[in-house]
């Protein structure tokens, strides 16, 4: 027998890592894995609830008409000629599935050390496993919004779909890639700082006053201080929002410029992400 022959192994685990590693073909190969953690996060949500699945609509509904009855009749907000509770239903319906991917994605590590620290997978699937699964949501949400919107539109309102309708998968790629981003960075930093736990629902709870969701932009650059109304305009989310109410409703505004700065802000924060993650796989199960 030869002894300076090698043995030839299929597949390799080492830690050595390119700095940006999305390697789409393991990828590929723990698609079971994937679809069975997709399946996890939808099923087990709402599994021993008495509502179940209808809690995807209960709590858009509900949103929208306390920002109806808060922000549009009591703050006197205007809408531009859409229905105030049509207006927020839109904003809500976009928000909500940026929310959940960054809320959940926020828990990748410390949610799931035990499995980590038995199993090897790629570790980035569990993110992605998340931003999927809530596309069910996010179209359960738009499908209720449509339902609304022809409610709306047989009545005789002035609304109707605008011409960059188009754009619209693109701008839930950018949701995607925002909450995963944001979710990876945070997750990463859970491992050493618990606090930032606690930290996450407060912080994403004020963003969203922050990110046009309850009021148009045209309402901030008005009655907003003019630094709070640069925020406004210039957050990722608000051009999002912004831009979905446009493309749905025909309202708001919409710039080439305001799409493009969103679309790169949202590929550079992935990527950035996606660097902090592959580097903190590595040694995180020493820290949680």
């Amino acid at each position: 027998m030869n002894t300076d022959q090698k043995d030839e192994w299929l597949y390799t685990i080492s830690s050595k890592r390119k700095l940006i590693d999305l390697n789409f073909k393991e990828i590929w190969r723990y698609r079971d894995l994937l679809f069975l953690f997709v399946k996890r996060d939808i099923v087990t949500i709402y599994k021993q609830t008495v509502l179940g699945p209808l809690w995807y609509l209960i709590q858009p509904l509900f949103t929208s008409v306390i920002f109806t009855l808060v922000f549009n009749n009591l703050g006197n907000i205007s809408t531009g000629g859409v229905p105030p509770f049509l207006f927020n239903l839109a904003g809500i319906t976009a928000w909500n599935y940026f929310r959940e991917c960054l809320t959940k994605t926020s828990s990748t590590f410390t949610a799931n050390k035990a499995i980590f620290g038995k199993v090897y997978f790629p570790r980035v699937i569990m993110p992605l496993s998340i931003t999927i699964s809530n596309l069910l949501k996010f179209g359960i949400q738009l499908f209720i919004f449509l339902a609304f919107f022809c409610f709306y539109y047989f009545k005789g309102v002035d609304i109707g779909f605008n011409d960059k309708l188009f754009l619209f998968p693109i701008y839930v790629i950018m949701m995607a890639l925002l909450g995963l981003g944001l979710g990876m960075v945070i997750s990463s930093l859970t491992t050493k700082y618990r606090d930032l736990t606690i930290l996450v629902g407060f912080a994403v709870q004020l963003l969203m006053y922050l990110s046009a969701v309850p009021y148009p932009i045209s309402e901030a650059k008005a009655k907003f201080p003019e630094s709070v109304a640069l925020f406004v305009e210039y957050n990722p989310m608000t051009q999002i929002i912004e831009g979905f109410r446009y493309m749905l409703l025909d309202s708001g505004t919409f710039s080439w410029f305001g799409f493009f700065y969103t679309l790169v802000i949202s590929i550079v924060l992935f990527l950035i992400g996606l660097i902090i993650f592959n580097r903190t796989e590595k040694s995180f199960i020493d820290t949680v």
